[in-house]
C-alpha cells in the first residue's frame, strides 16, 4: 500500500466529508441524513443518473412489493395522490425529487477501481478512472443488487434462441408466441412469467427449490403491514405460522402446483439468507390455468432449448434468466476483511453499518428500503458527533495560531 508521503498520483481530490459510493435510494437516504446534521458528503455514482438499477434495468410492468409508507426515504414521505403501490416510474420520480428538494448532487460516471483505507495516512483512498478521492469516512452504499447473478448452466454459451437476464427484460411485446424458458421463481421470475403471459407468450418456470408464496394483501390489508403489527407482540416463529395458515385458507396448497414449501417459515427465512418469499399479483391463477407451466431444475441448456432433472427435453424460443442480484463489493474494496466474499458484512443485522476505521455500509440489511433507513440514520448520527469534535478541535487550533478558515485549515 502507498503512503502520503510518496508520489502523488494525478488528480486527487480531498474531501470534506464522508465518501459515499452508490447514489441508489442507500446512498441518497445517508446523504440527505448527514446534511440534516450538518455533514456534508460527497456520492461518487457509476452510472449517468440516480438510481441506476431502477432506471435501467427493471421491467414496465414493476410496482413496489410493498405499502409506499414501508419505502419512504428518511425526512420525505410519497406523494398523498401517489397510489398505495407506486410503479416503478412513480417510484423514480420520487427518488428525483428526494435529491432535488435536499440538493443532492452526485458526482455521475464516477466507477470505483479500488477502495482501500491508507494505515500512513489515516484516510480513505478511493480510485475512479478520473481521480483520487481522500476523505476521513468512507460509506459503502452499493447495497445487495448492484450485479446480475448470470448462474453457469451447463452447455448455456450453446443456445441460439435469445438470452437475456431479467435486469435486460421490458416487456413481454418482445415476445409474442414464443416459447419462453423462465428460470428461477422468486418474485421477478413470477413477475415476467405473468407479463408474458398477458403479452401472449407462453412461458415455462423453472422451480428448482422450494419457495413461499404469499397473497400481497390479507384481508384487503397488506401482508407486510399485517406482519410488522403482529411482531411486535408475537414471538416471529408463530407469526410465521399465522401468516402461512391465512397463506393456505386463501390460496390453497402451492405444492399441488409444484410449488413446494421450505420447511423454514418465510420471515425466519428470510433473516437467515435474505430469500424474500413471492407475494403474488396474479401469477398463481396462471400457473393454475396451466398457462404458466412449472419446470423442474435444469439440467443442460441445448442448442434449441433445455434438457430438465426429470429427463425430459424442451425447445424454446427465448431463456430469460430470473436469477437476481449480487453486491459487487469484493470487485473493488481491498484490504479489508469487514465483507464476506458474497459482499455482505459480516457482522450481522442490526450492526452491520458500521466497521473500523471510518467505514460504513447502508443498503446491505436484507430488509428492504426500512433496513436502509434504519441504517442512513445511525450513520449520520455517529459520523455528526465525530464532525463536531473535529470542528471544534479545527477551531480551537485556529484562534491559538491566529487563523483563519479561509486557510483551509478548519472544516
Amino acid at each position: 500500500m502507498g503512503s502520503c508521503k510518496e508520489e502523488e498520483e494525478p488528480k486527487w481530490l480531498w474531501v470534506n466529508g464522508p465518501i459515499i459510493v452508490g447514489a441508489g435510494p442507500s446512498g441518497l437516504a445517508v446523504s440527505v441524513c448527514l446534511k440534516e446534521n450538518g455533514v456534508p458528503s460527497l456520492i461518487l455514482e457509476r452510472s449517468d443518473c440516480i438510481a441506476s438499477l431502477w432506471q435501467h434495468k427493471t421491467y414496465d410492468r414493476l410496482k413496489l412489493h410493498l405499502p409506499k409508507q414501508f419505502c419512504q426515504l428518511p425526512l420525505f414521505d410519497f406523494p398523498e395522490n401517489f397510489p398505495k403501490y407506486p410503479t416503478k416510474h412513480q417510484f423514480i420520480s420520487y427518488l428525483e425529487e428526494y435529491a432535488k428538494h435536499f440538493s443532492i448532487t452526485p458526482k455521475f460516471k464516477q466507477s470505483v477501481k479500488v477502495a482501500e483505507f491508507d494505515e500512513v495516512c489515516g484516510f480513505w483512498r478511493v480510485q475512479t478512472e478520473d481521480f483520487q478521492y481522500l476523505s476521513k469516512w468512507l460509506i459503502v452504499a452499493t447495497g445487495e443488487n448492484a450485479e446480475a447473478v448470470i448462474p453457469e448452466i451447463p452447455g448455456i454459451d450453446k443456445f441460439k434462441g435469445r438470452l437475456m437476464h431479467t435486469s435486460v427484460y421490458k416487456t413481454g411485446t418482445e415476445f409474442i408466441n414464443q416459447r419462453v424458458l423462465v428460470i428461477g421463481c422468486g418474485n421477478s421470475g413470477m413477475e415476467v412469467s405473468l407479463d408474458l403471459c398477458r403479452h401472449n407468450a407462453f412461458p415455462h418456470m423453472v422451480v428448482r427449490n422450494s419457495v413461499h408464496i404469499l397473497p400481497r394483501e390479507m384481508l384487503g390489508i397488506s401482508t407486510f403491514s399485517i406482519a410488522m403489527a403482529l411482531l411486535k407482540w408475537m414471538p416471529l416463529r408463530i407469526v410465521d405460522k399465522f401468516l402461512l395458515l391465512v397463506a393456505n385458507l386463501t390460496l390453497g396448497s402451492t405444492d399441488k402446483l409444484g410449488l413446494r414449501r421450505p420447511k423454514t417459515g418465510p420471515l425466519e427465512l428470510k433473516n437467515a439468507t435474505g430469500k424474500t418469499p413471492v407475494l403474488d399479483v396474479g401469477a398463481l391463477s396462471q400457473i393454475r390455468t396451466g398457462k404458466i407451466q412449472i419446470m423442474p431444475g435444469v439440467k443442460e441448456i441445448t442448442k434449441l432449448g433445455a434438457k430438465f432433472l426429470d429427463g425430459k427435453e424442451e425447445e424454446f424460443d427465448s431463456i430469460i434468466l430470473a436469477t437476481g442480484y449480487k453486491s459487487n463489493v469484493p470487485s473493488w474494496f481491498k484490504n479489508s476483511d469487514f465483507f464476506t466474499e458474497q459482499g455482505m458484512p459480516k457482522t450481522p443485522f442490526p450492526n452491520g453499518w458500521k466497521g473500523e476505521n471510518g467505514l460504513y455500509t447502508v443498503g446491505f440489511t436484507r430488509r428492504g428500503i426500512l433496513g436502509t433507513a434504519n441504517d442512513a440514520k445511525n450513520i449520520a448520527r455517529d459520523i455528526s458527533e465525530q464532525w463536531r469534535e473535529l470542528k471544534s478541535f479545527c477551531k480551537n487550533f485556529c484562534t491559538r495560531r491566529n487563523l483563519s478558515d479561509s486557510q483551509g485549515i478548519c472544516f
